[in-house]
């Protein structure tokens, strides 16, 4: 089954009509869209990023027969040269904030990295898209400091809150996961625009209808 994780870039799509359900885990409670596929919306219970109960959604979509998962990201673009209505298949991530795990009772080491095979089923799913690149993220819910994004520029292509610590879990699940992420906006300093939460949110409604064909395709090349 596909599993697909989305937060602001698909808050304001129209997603296939899956039955709501409220999945009990070790970790929490987690709501999952299921059905042929199933969905998480990671901002459930109107948590911010640094708030969200990823091992909860995680196990959740598991439970439920995950055996694959696309997680979307809304992202800021760290290079002029990724203009903002990019897309934006990245092939590694790095992160600055504490990662989740699953494993605090045990010593295990996870080898993170996002799934090949599953970026090239994106590829082929989203012929529009750019392929390869560095996702980093930071913790939230506040943007990048200037000097952040300067720095976060010389490693990394672009910049959000969640994708670095669902992918992981994911890997300590043993599901391969990749992303998609819809760059929003420049990061901060990159641009003469003030960014606030108002104008991602702008940002993703103007893009509503192309993230809605785009997560359609990924149901087709992949659910």
């Amino acid at each position: 089954m596909l599993g697909i994780i989305g937060g602001t870039s698909l808050l304001y799509c129209t997603l296939p009509a899956l039955e709501k359900r409220t999945v009990a885990t070790p970790y929490g409670p987690a709501e999952v869209m299921a059905g042929e596929i199933a969905i998480v919306l990671r901002h459930q219970f109107g948590m911010p990023p640094h708030r969200i109960n990823y091992r909860a959604q995680m196990a959740a979509l598991a439970l439920c027969g995950v055996d694959r998962i696309v997680t979307f990201g809304s992202v800021g673009s760290l290079k002029p040269a990724i203009p903002p209505g990019t897309v934006i298949v990245p092939t590694d991530y790095l992160s600055l904030t504490d990662i989740p795990s699953f494993h605090d009772h045990a010593i295990e080491h996870v080898m993170p990295a996002l799934d090949d095979g599953m970026i090239r089923h994106l590829s082929r799913a989203l012929p529009g898209a750019m392929v390869g690149g560095t996702y980093a993220q930071t913790r939230g819910p506040r943007i990048e400091t200037v000097a952040e994004v300067r720095g976060l520029a010389k490693v990394a292509d672009v910049v959000g809150m969640t994708v670095a610590s669902e992918a992981t879990l994911a890997r300590e699940l043993g599901i391969p996961v990749a992303a998609v992420c819809t760059v929003d906006n420049y990061a901060n300093g990159l641009s003469e625009e003030v960014l606030t939460y108002e104008h991602i949110l702008a940002t993703s409604k103007k893009f509503a209808q192309r993230t809605e064909n785009i997560v359609e395709s990924v149901i087709k090349e992949m659910g």
